[in-house]
């Protein structure tokens, strides 16, 4: 299943699609088996900035960096049309983010970011959901390695 499914893509050099984890464990299997050339990119949930926020997000990624040592990636964070959220991702460190394009603070979140070295984007990349398979048994695993071989 398809998240962003017809936005634009992510200006960086990560694999296609992004992969949608909401935790660390998700994020940690994604690594494990992604088998594509270029590392993947991982993507929070829609709005995560609001009720995760940049500190939870780090964290989050910091496990999967912890469970999966050396294993190269990126990850976004979704601040849903919350600007000042962004601002927040921004300040936190988070280097790849995602806001509104339509919303007025656009512009001057996207050369704050620029300012700061990070990428914004004005819509989630298209991303793989993998938040309904079940990790722990050996059917879901094999499904994800299916979904992240890509056609």
């Amino acid at each position: 299943m398809l998240h962003g499914q017809g936005q634009p893509q992510v200006t960086v050099a990560y694999g296609k699609p992004a992969i949608l984890v909401p935790d660390a464990r998700r994020a940690a299997a994604v690594l494990v088996a992604w088998a594509r050339a270029a590392p993947p990119l991982l993507l929070s949930p829609p709005g995560a900035c609001a009720w995760l926020g940049p500190a939870g997000w780090l964290a989050l990624i910091a496990q999967a960096r912890a469970l999966c040592p050396g294993v190269p990636f990126g990850h976004a964070l979704d601040c849903g049309a919350a600007p000042g959220h962004a601002l927040a991702a921004l300040r936190a460190g988070v280097p790849i983010l995602v806001l509104a394009g339509a919303h007025p603070a656009y512009p001057a979140v996207a050369g704050a970011a620029a300012e700061a070295g990070a990428v914004l984007l004005p819509a989630p990349p298209p991303a793989i959901v993998i938040d309904h398979l079940d990790l722990r048994r050996p059917a879901g695993r094999a499904r994800l390695r299916v979904l992240l071989a890509g056609p």
